[in-house]
């Protein structure tokens, strides 16, 4: 890019998926990467990378992972972005042991509380937790909501190999569904018991690892049934719901086939059709995705009211991605909310 990105016409844009990390846990997970001390394959590919190779890429977003100041909001005034939503970097807490995931969790909640004081109308932030203590979870989404004034919670998909589908979790969503806190379902690599076949390939990130993962986790919510025990619960996913809207017809035809025929006694019959849950609960960003003919598709088949803005930065920091989208062929009416209005709306901003 060569000139800078100036206001857009009529709409601020907010960017949804914004990552950041506080040194200190950069420090943790730069000694865990490198010390063999974590058992997981996944962290050491991707994480390991980005916080130890000497390529001007993974030092680039090393750098600006850990800047909540001047450099991100040079970077933000160069690509046209009026406010980023930030969110603890994948996989956040959720690689640690409890005690310290509850801290790092608490760490960068004050951090995040911080850089929004300092630019409140720049920055607004979600709530990182460790799920693998689900009750210190709930109290932290209720420091982070009332206290902190936090807008969302971010969960980098699974913790350590669980899923949110499985109950013990469950305090996590009532608690986000009492204080109206959407919850961002963000990618992580895929567990030890499913990444091998991703490694042998070098697809295990975002070029198609996460996708599988996290679309994965999207249908084990659903399909347990957790929208039926938390109708009003709200969910954002980013890369535009990691191919999930491409598949609703299918998926509504063999849920339904699944359930009747019995073949997992686990499964059962749903409030609605699968289709209606990622519908209805859930809303898309399209993060990395920065491309017209995916982005209409998804608002033709999920709704013009629930798909928004994202940029994914630092990972995908390319200012000519938000001209695209500034170009989308919409209304501009549906243009201020795809960029401004939504996203004021979902996070209460």
């Amino acid at each position: 890019m060569t000139e800078r990105i100036g206001p857009a016409p009529g709409y601020r844009r907010i960017a949804t998926e914004e990552a950041f990390i506080p040194p200190e846990l950069h420090r943790i997970y730069v000694d865990l990467a490198t010390s063999g001390g974590i058992d997981d394959p996944g962290f050491i590919s991707l994480m390991g990378y980005y916080l130890t190779s000497t390529s001007e890429r993974a030092r680039n977003v090393s750098e600006r992972l850990q800047d909540l100041g001047e450099r991100r909001l040079a970077d933000m005034d160069a690509a046209g972005i009026d406010m980023q939503i930030l969110s603890l970097t994948s996989p956040g807490a959720q690689v640690l042991k409890p005690d310290l995931a509850v801290a790092m969790a608490r760490l960068a909640n004050d951090r995040v509380a911080d850089a929004v004081r300092r630019h409140p109308t720049r920055f607004a932030g979600m709530i990182a937790i460790a799920p693998q203590n689900p009750a210190e979870a709930v109290k932290e989404i209720e420091r982070g909501a009332t206290r902190l004034g936090l807008k969302g919670i971010m969960i980098n998909s699974h913790t350590q190999g669980e899923y949110l589908d499985n109950p013990k979790f469950w305090p996590i969503f009532e608690a986000a569904e009492a204080l109206r806190l959407p919850v961002y379902l963000h990618p992580n690599t895929p567990p030890a018991k499913m990444i091998q076949p991703f490694l042998e390939a070098g697809l295990d990130g975002a070029i198609y690892g996460f996708a599988v993962e996290t679309g994965l986790h999207m249908l084990r919510i659903v399909t347990q049934g957790v929208f039926d025990r938390f109708p009003n619960l709200t969910m954002v996913v980013g890369h535009l719901g990691e191919a999930l809207p491409f598949w609703l017809f299918r998926l509504d035809y063999m849920h339904r086939g699944t359930v009747m025929s019995k073949r997992y006694d686990f499964m059962k019959p749903l409030k609605k059709k699968v289709s209606d849950y990622l519908r209805e609960n859930f809303y898309y960003t399209t993060s990395g995705m920065p491309w017209e003919p995916a982005i209409t598709f998804t608002q033709s088949v999920i709704g013009m009211d629930r798909v928004m803005y994202a940029m994914d930065y630092p990972y995908q920091y390319v200012p000519e991605e938000v001209l695209a989208q500034d170009a989308l062929p919409i209304s501009d009416a549906d243009k201020k909310r795809f960029f401004q209005t939504l996203a004021e709306d979902v996070f209460r901003l």
